[in-house]
């Protein structure tokens, strides 16, 4: 074999290896998934919360099944140690800390410690709140009750690097999040809206109890849904500094307009169905987006439904719940959650600058 072949061979070897290992340093490592349990001091109604906590761990492995539903991740594993970033989730009316658990998972994998809450009075078991100020005030202000939990708890607050902190909701959660990073809701806009769309039961069926009730005791409208407004600042305000970035998803939009989100300072992504028949687009995210200035990114799913966002159902879930684990015919769900991982992941690395 002559001087110059072994050269030329061992050239395409070394540059073998190097294509190997730079797709090595292209492919983000994951990890395991530990989980834990919290309880979260609620401001608002002065009880708790349940949350739950998904971090990485190099130890975890296999399923947890609560309830229907089957989340990858392992009670009590041992995390990985250092701060790392942090994104809370809210969900939306009526559901659960553990309706978006393949996106906590997710990020979890990929280097995040992410933490999901129940919201008091507007969740899968009681939903007397939904509706009224603690609520429609009071959900952001549960969001940093979970951020200040985390950031007092001796084990917890060493896992987190309170610099780099995120929020994501679905729904309420995703006006949640809006709210949480600067918008301030305008609730007389509900009034118009729920003129134009009085059938709407699930958005203005609270109101339209609520202004019933006032007209018998001689209030007008306008007085009543001025009381509920002073109100929503009753527990105090319901911006937090200390998030940087809200990733929200086929957010309740109806009370914002451009003077509400005219305070966001901070990078938003939006998230929603084209066929959206909970929240209709036009009046709610696809309302919004221009009127954000700090839009990072918008996706409409092509024929998607409001539902598309909650987890991919078990077999248990379906059958409990067939309306919110049913899409339209030429969605799948899976490959949705798919993209919406990928593309929160991307967005929480970049504006909470995390390398990956």
């Amino acid at each position: 074999m002559s001087d110059r072949f072994r050269a030329v061979r061992w050239l395409a070897l070394l540059a073998l290896c190097l294509t190997h290992f730079a797709a090595q340093a292209a492919s983000p490592a994951t990890t395991g998934v530990g989980l834990g349990d919290i309880r979260i001091h609620d401001p608002v109604s002065g009880g708790e919360m349940p949350g739950l906590v998904f971090y990485p761990s190099a130890q975890a492995k296999g399923v947890t099944v609560r309830g229907p539903y089957r989340i990858e991740a392992t009670v009590d594993a041992p995390a990985i140690p250092g701060p790392k970033p942090l994104v809370v989730i809210s969900h939306g009316n009526g559901g659960s800390n553990m309706g978006h658990h393949d996106l906590a998972t997710y990020l979890a994998s990929h280097g995040f410690v992410v933490a999901t809450l129940e919201h008091t009075g507007d969740n899968f078991h009681d939903q007397s709140g939904v509706g009224y100020p603690q609520v429609l005030g009071g959900r952001p202000i549960q969001v940093a009750a979970t951020i200040s939990t985390l950031l007092a708890d001796p084990h917890w607050k060493t896992l987190i690097d309170d610099e780099r902190i995120g929020v994501a909701g679905f729904s309420a959660g995703g006006y949640t999040a809006l709210m949480v990073v600067g918008a301030k809701p305008h609730l007389e806009r509900f009034i118009g809206y729920c003129k134009k769309y009085p059938g709407d039961e699930p958005a203005c069926g609270p109101l339209r109890r609520l202004l019933a009730s006032a007209a018998r005791h001689g209030q007008s409208d306008q007085a009543i849904v001025a009381l509920f407004q002073k109100d929503l600042l009753k527990w105090g305000d319901t911006a937090d500094p200390r998030v940087k970035a809200a990733f929200a998803m086929a957010p309740l939009s109806i009370p914002f307009d451009a003077s509400s989100v005219a305070a966001i300072t901070r990078p938003v992504y939006l998230y929603y169905g084209q066929d959206d028949h909970v929240l209709i687009p036009q009046e709610n995210a696809a309302r919004l987006a221009p009127l954000l200035h700090t839009l990072e990114g918008r996706t409409v799913v092509p024929k998607a439904d409001h539902w598309v966002f909650l987890a991919p159902c078990s077999p248990e879930l379906a059958k409990e719940a067939p309306v919110i684990c049913s899409d339209p015919a030429g969605v799948d769900r899976v490959k949705v959650h798919a993209q919406i991982q990928k593309d929160a992941l991307a967005f929480f690395r970049k504006t909470l600058h995390v390398s990956p």
